[in-house]
């Protein structure tokens, strides 16, 4: 079943594509939802077509994939702290308008990022309230980016997080903080970490330290560091790396 293009919001950026199991029709049997978000360091140059083979496996596997855009740096598109993560929000909240057509499961519902669009889908779960429209069953971060500050002290792509943070993290400490899954944990709900070792564009110590607060604060973490694994086996369907994150969902039960 072909994907269909949905907009959460006013913005031409604020869109998703939604990708259904064959056969599925009004009336017919709730089916789990993944929302996936991809990545691209905030730039407008890269967008949901990053994830569109996980969208199509997922809705062979019997999920509905909801391939979510946002509003990233550059190209009029008004992306920056905090709008992009509160796009990706709102694109979960949409699930619920979306429902009133298409036979989802609200109970189970999962997040999938990636590098990026993992940060995002960690701060989501941060900020999602237990009264929120649509609730979590589990999160998947790919590669995340989970310190914006310690990111930002690997000198690498400093004009690109200065655009989106608004400035550096000396006059923009608390905006930093905020932005930092690491400083938000605990999330409160169930994630797997999946992370390549040969990584270079995001360093498995920053993500492995993140598991390590993530767990002391409390949350169920499940870390898988892939040690043949750079940053974009991690997306590719037919990869180890999306197996195993194939395997934790049905594990979990979700």
């Amino acid at each position: 079943m072909a994907p269909t293009t949905h907009p959460y919001g006013d913005h031409p950026h604020q869109f998703g594509e939604l990708s259904l199991p064959d056969g599925t029709a009004a009336g017919g049997a709730p089916v789990p939802v993944a929302v996936l978000v991809h990545g691209g360091f905030w730039l407008a140059e890269f967008g949901l077509e990053r994830m569109r083979a996980l969208a199509h496996d997922l809705a062979a596997r019997g999920w509905a994939a909801w391939n979510v855009e946002y509003r990233r740096l550059g190209a009029g598109s008004d992306g920056g702290w905090p709008q992009t993560a509160q796009d990706v929000s709102a694109a979960v909240d949409h699930l619920r308008t979306l429902a009133a057509d298409v036979p989802l499961d609200l109970g189970r519902v999962v997040t999938i990022g990636h590098s990026a669009g993992a940060h995002l889908v960690l701060l989501d779960a941060a900020e999602r309230p237990g009264d929120a429209p649509v609730g979590l069953s589990a999160v998947v971060g790919q590669a995340p980016l989970t310190d914006v500050e310690h990111a930002y002290s690997l000198g690498q792509g400093i004009d690109i997080i200065e655009a989106f943070m608004g400035g550096g993290p000396t006059e923009r400490a608390a905006e930093y903080a905020a932005a930092s899954p690491v400083t938000r944990v605990p999330l409160g709900v169930r994630q797997l970490v999946v992370q390549g070792e040969q990584d270079e564009m995001v360093p498995p110590a920053m993500v492995a330290s993140y598991v390590a607060a993530a767990r002391e604060a409390g949350d169920d973490v499940t870390f898988d560091l892939r040690p043949d694994d750079g940053h974009f086996e991690l997306i590719e369907p037919d990869s180890g790396g999306w197996a195993a994150v194939l395997a934790w969902l049905e594990a979990q039960g979700v």
